[in-house]
């Protein structure tokens, strides 16, 4: 893979199987992903529970090792790097922010915060000053000194997130970084982000379900039985994402439409299908006018490549299946 010099986080053929002795056999929860992610980008990676954005978050912050494929963070492939080179390159270039905040028990709220500051090794007076700060503009300083059994669901996602900001990141993952937080509180953890990411130019990769949290970014990916099915830049309003989307068929022949497509159609019935001889899909029915003709589309979501005039199936630069869209 050649890399960009503008990417501050970049993935090539991703792939992730878990292995398992269960009946079923093993799960492949991500399936040949390109990822590239900017400086100064934000991202958005959103999809239904399963299909892959928690282990694509572990796997870009080298919190896991992928079963294929590589990852670059600032320009160095970490699954090349020791394991102290790759602590070393994480302390000075990326924070994570996880739903479940992943306090250490033991120590209190500030305590907690200064931790990545005090690793670096920044003197313990420097480190709590810091940390007090932070918790003044996250509105917790009077829980300080309050340990995280003692704290709501709220605060400590907050503490969490004062945490992974303490430390200047040049790049935020964050995985449903606002799925704590009450209405109010989460705008202003979004407001936070957004001066971060506008005045200090930090970079983000958010895997969320929350439509405020995925307009903020410059680009949405949507990710589905771990493959990327659309993509959409600028200004994407989240409602878009239902214009790409991928229909499973199995070998029996029966369809999965995804749930929302499925409801915009009228729900289940009696559909019946045109000519499918011009490669493209129709389906008629009492309610199946709403979401027009469906297509496949003519080019890899993943990695951009032109399918022109082919009816592959199957991408033959990424391996990524080739979704349909709506006309």
């Amino acid at each position: 893979m050649v890399e960009n010099k503008d990417s501050i986080l970049s993935a090539n053929a991703l792939y992730h199987v878990y292995t398992s002795k269960a009946e079923d056999g093993n799960v492949v929860a991500l399936r040949g992903l390109h990822v590239d992610v900017k400086k100064g980008e934000a991202v958005a990676v959103v999809g239904p529970s399963g299909s892959g954005k928690s282990t694509l978050l572990k796997c870009l912050g080298g919190l896991m090792k992928p079963s294929a494929g590589n990852v670059s963070l600032d320009g160095k492939n970490m699954t090349r790097l020791t394991g102290q080179e790759l602590v070393e390159l994480r302390q000075k270039t990326v924070s994570f922010i996880f739903q479940e905040g992943n306090l250490l028990p033991h120590l209190s709220a500030r305590d907690n915060i200064a931790q990545p500051l005090r690793n670096q090794g920044v003197a313990p007076k420097v480190a709590l000053k810091a940390a007090d700060e932070m918790m003044e503009r996250l509105g917790i300083l009077s829980r300080a000194k309050a340990v995280p059994a003692k704290l709501s669901g709220g605060e400590q996602q907050r503490v969490a997130i004062a945490r992974a900001l303490i430390t200047n990141p040049r790049l935020i993952l964050a995985d449903e970084p606002t799925g704590a937080l009450d209405p109010i509180t989460s705008r202003e953890v979004l407001k936070l982000f957004k001066e971060l990411h506008q005045d200090d130019g930090v970079s983000f990769l958010i895997v969320t379900h929350s439509k405020e949290v995925a307009a903020f970014a410059n680009r949405s990916l949507e990710l589905r039985d771990g493959r990327f099915v659309a993509e959409h830049g600028d200004d994407v309003e989240i409602t878009n994402l239902s214009k790409g989307r991928e229909l499973l068929v199995d070998e029996m022949g029966m369809v999965t439409f995804p749930p929302d497509l499925l409801t915009r159609m009228g729900g289940p019935g009696r559909y019946s299908v045109d000519d499918v001889s011009s490669g493209a899909l129709k389906l008629v029915g009492e309610s199946v006018s709403d979401i027009g003709e469906m297509v496949l589309a003519t080019k890899c979501p993943a990695c951009k490549f032109d399918y022109e005039s082919s009816d592959e199936q199957e991408c033959p630069s990424c391996g990524s299946s080739r979704p349909m869209v709506e006309a």
